[in-house]
């Protein structure tokens, strides 16, 4: 087996999973779970950065997000799922961090730049909300993770999280943490069923994992396509169609959707038609996931049991890294 650690950390449970974190990091964990020891942390500290007022809405995500993890093939037995919550050397790792980090720093991080900017905090950003990249860091280096999956919008948090090792490093002159390479996948988002440019809970334009047949013929059928293609006859509009860009992914008959896609475009194939394909393929590629996830929603303490178990597991790797790092700074 590869020796290379992952932990992901991308997940903040604040509802179930859609399909955009299938895309962009849940399909590249399940892949790399035979390769690399790997954690998977649900982050429900890191959630209520911004989600401080529904603690209850977290502790109930805390749930629905497992229930995902192993519905799309996440194996317990090969992956580490964890708490964040249950694993208190992240937060005081957190907390020495803070000091290599400056607040300027903080505030031009591309990433928590345009997070501010899409949930409108304006001049009311929560101090948790600004240093979760310094949260985020401890989760990489607390298990020593040399690869972390991530989209490419979060690729200024592993930049950031390596800036605080190189310093750490040099500053205790020990080579204690490691740097961590952040891996994007070749699709690392997924666009909403509106159109916008990314598919997330606040805007309320995701496929959930869990969505049932009635609620996704719903979803589907009112996705936004080309709006300049108002009779069946009319040439349409392929690229930035979020129906095509939904069957380019999951889509098998690759010739099939190349055919649609030549002749939406000269015209003669109506949004209705498209739609129903698409509807097709999802349910084929949802359906084993949901019957899965519904046996596992019959056993929640099975679950719940599993994060335990994998949260004490992690604590162990946690103690001793925490105990190298206060060795380094003179403080164990």
């Amino acid at each position: 087996m590869n020796q290379k650690k992952v932990i992901l950390t991308g997940d903040r449970p604040t509802g179930p999973l859609h399909l955009g974190h299938f895309v962009g990091s849940l399909s590249n964990r399940v892949k790399m779970q035979d390769e690399y020891k790997q954690y998977v942390l649900i982050a429900d500290m890191q959630a209520l950065t911004d989600h401080a007022s529904q603690p209850e809405l977290i502790r109930k995500s805390i749930l629905e997000v497992a229930f995902d993890y192993l519905s799309v093939g996440i194996d317990p037995n090969k992956s580490t799922i964890l708490l964040q919550s249950l694993i208190p050397q992240i937060s005081e790792l957190t907390m020495y961090f803070l000091n290599l980090v400056t607040w300027n720093r903080l505030k031009h991080n591309p990433t928590v730049k345009q997070e501010i900017m899409q949930k409108n905090f304006q001049e009311n950003v929560p101090a948790g909300f600004m240093i979760y990249p310094v949260s985020q860091a401890a989760d990489i280096t607390i298990f020593k993770a040399n690869a972390v999956p991530v989209g490419a919008d979060q690729l200024p948090m592993i930049e950031q999280t390596n800036e605080i090792v190189r310093k750490f490093n040099r500053m205790y002159n020990k080579e204690i943490l490691i740097e961590a390479e952040g891996i994007v996948p070749e699709i690392s988002r997924l666009v909403g069923i509106d159109g916008n440019a990314k598919m997330g809970k606040s805007l309320n334009n995701a496929i959930y994992l869990s969505d049932d047949a009635d609620i996704l013929k719903k979803k589907v059928m009112s996705m936004y396509t080309d709006p300049n293609h108002l009779k069946v006859e009319d040439p349409g509009k392929v690229e930035g169609n979020p129906v095509f860009i939904y069957l380019d992914v999951f889509d098998p008959d690759k010739e099939n959707v190349r055919k649609m896609k030549e002749h939406y475009s000269k015209g003669g194939l109506g949004d209705v038609v498209v739609k129903r394909r698409l509807l097709e393929v999802l349910n084929s590629f949802l359906d084993p996931i949901r019957k899965k996830r519904k046996e596992f929603e019959k056993d929640p303490q099975y679950v719940l049991d599993l994060i335990f178990k994998g949260s004490v597991e992690a604590q162990k790797v946690a103690i001793n890294t925490l105990r190298e790092v206060k060795n380094a700074m003179g403080m164990y």
